[in-house]
């Protein structure tokens, strides 16, 4: 979301660095192209014009022209005012007598009803006992998604026909309370735009359930336009918390950076992608690690944690330093690696280099090659896995016939395994002390 703002960014600082010490003109060149930057990516006028002030004034002070390497003080300064303007993470209140009820508002099209399973997958990993509301009786087929999002995760969705939404959040609220559940999400109807009839609709709502959160889901892809919708919705109802959606997009990202200062309502989630765990507890130190090319390892270590089966990898690990590792082990590998999400949003969070390469390679790219991959080593037999040297001209022909690849493909793999096998057995024999001499 954030690679042209990103981009920019890079830029202002690589020319700071050419420079020993930073006069108070480098400083003033260095904020006007800040200030481009973020307006380009549409942030909010007077947030930038206030971020830019704060950061100016730190940098034309005593802690940049004291500092043995100015340049990357002032990327400090950024990052920190940065993380300022993002604001205090919120967090989801999950006190008080059950259920606790989350409802979720917002407008048609930002994302709500699948953001409802993404959060009852979330709550549900932290052992609550989720129900689900469908609350939107006017939207076609809105309902069916809800139902069919429960079956997938296994959780229990509330609904009747021909019921007034005001009514049906009642009687649901009392089901989950006589039924044990320790949570309860309500999809409530969106509209094409803010009118009073939907207004009305989530006041009368609110009014009779009296739920722990409101959330509002707004979609990140429109822009500045998110921030007008929060403040419509916050002026209608308490809103306690705001979700940003698509936050994987193709989008300016000017939202994310606007919409704290401007409303005061905390962000307390982002939906990053379509899968159902697709869904990041919101840290402004890691959404501005993000955006100046930083990377979040934090991030990619969840993502790992979560798709990594512990033993697993402890096992794999133990095989590739005794020098046994297998193309079933890397295959192995790879469909875990692919369990994390897409290839270019793993490489986007990783720092400096490869977090740069992600954005020259098109991720559709990398995507593609990793299919291809699986696809090579799944028209092996197991025999081959086990024991790639017997792999001769005719098993590489059969293999790439079967695979719709090229014998050269199967040979760059080949050579790819052969590689890694040399780089841990390197390990192996040195103990570990190989490893400066071969990723340094």
């Amino acid at each position: 979301m954030f690679e042209n703002l990103t981009d920019r960014l890079n830029n202002v600082f690589q020319q700071l660095s050419r420079r020993g010490k930073l006069s108070e003109r480098d400083v003033d060149a260095a904020m006007r192209e800040v200030r481009l930057a973020l307006l380009e990516a549409d942030v909010n006028y007077s947030v930038v014009k206030d971020f830019v002030g704060r950061v100016r004034e730190r940098s034309v002070g005593y802690e940049v022209s004291k500092a043995l390497n100015p340049a990357q003080q002032v990327i400090k300064i950024v990052n920190e005012e940065l993380i300022k303007t993002l604001g205090e993470p919120g967090r989801l209140n999950l006190s008080g007598p059950r259920p606790r009820t989350i409802m979720l508002v917002g407008l048609q099209g930002s994302g709500k009803t699948t953001m409802a399973g993404k959060l009852a997958q979330h709550l549900r990993t932290q052992g609550e006992r989720v129900m689900m509301v469908a609350a939107d009786p006017y939207r076609p087929a809105a309902v069916q998604q809800l139902e069919i999002l429960g079956e997938r995760l296994n959780v229990p969705v509330y609904s009747e026909a021909d019921v007034a939404p005001p009514v049906l959040a009642v009687r649901a609220q009392q089901k989950a309370q006589n039924g044990g559940f320790s949570v309860l999400i309500l999809d409530t109807a969106g509209r094409s735009q803010m009118d009073d009839a939907l207004m009305d609709e989530i006041r009368s709502i609110d009014e009779r359930i009296d739920p722990t959160e409101i959330l509002l889901i707004v979609d990140a892809m429109i822009g500045q336009e998110a921030v007008n919708i929060a403040e419509g919705f916050r002026d209608a109802v308490p809103l306690t918390g705001l979700v940003l959606t698509k936050m994987d997009g193709d989008a300016r990202g000017g939202a994310a950076i606007s919409i704290r200062s401007v409303t005061g309502v905390p962000i307390k989630f982002l939906g990053t992608g379509e899968s159902l765990d697709a869904i990041e507890v919101y840290d402004p130190s890691r959404v501005s690690s993000r955006i100046l090319g930083m990377g979040d390892i934090l991030g990619l270590i969840e993502k790992a944690e979560t798709a990594f089966d512990e033993e697993t990898a402890r096992v794999q690990a133990e095989r590739m330093l005794s020098g046994e590792f297998t193309l079933q082990d890397f295959a192995d590998q790879l469909g875990q690696v692919r369990r994390m999400g897409p290839i270019g949003a793993l490489l986007e969070m990783m720092p400096g280099g490869l977090g740069q390469m992600a954005r020259e390679i098109p991720p559709q790219e990398a995507e593609k090659q990793l299919v291809k991959t699986e696809a090579i080593i799944n028209s092996m037999t197991m025999a081959e896995r086990k024991n790639p040297k017997i792999l001769n001209a005719s098993r590489r022909r059969r293999i790439a016939s079967g695979s719709g690849t090229n014998v050269q493909d199967v040979n760059s793999l080949m050579k790819q395994y052969r590689e890694a096998h040399r780089i841990f057995k390197t390990i192996r024999k040195s103990g570990g002390r190989g490893l400066p001499r071969l990723f340094g």
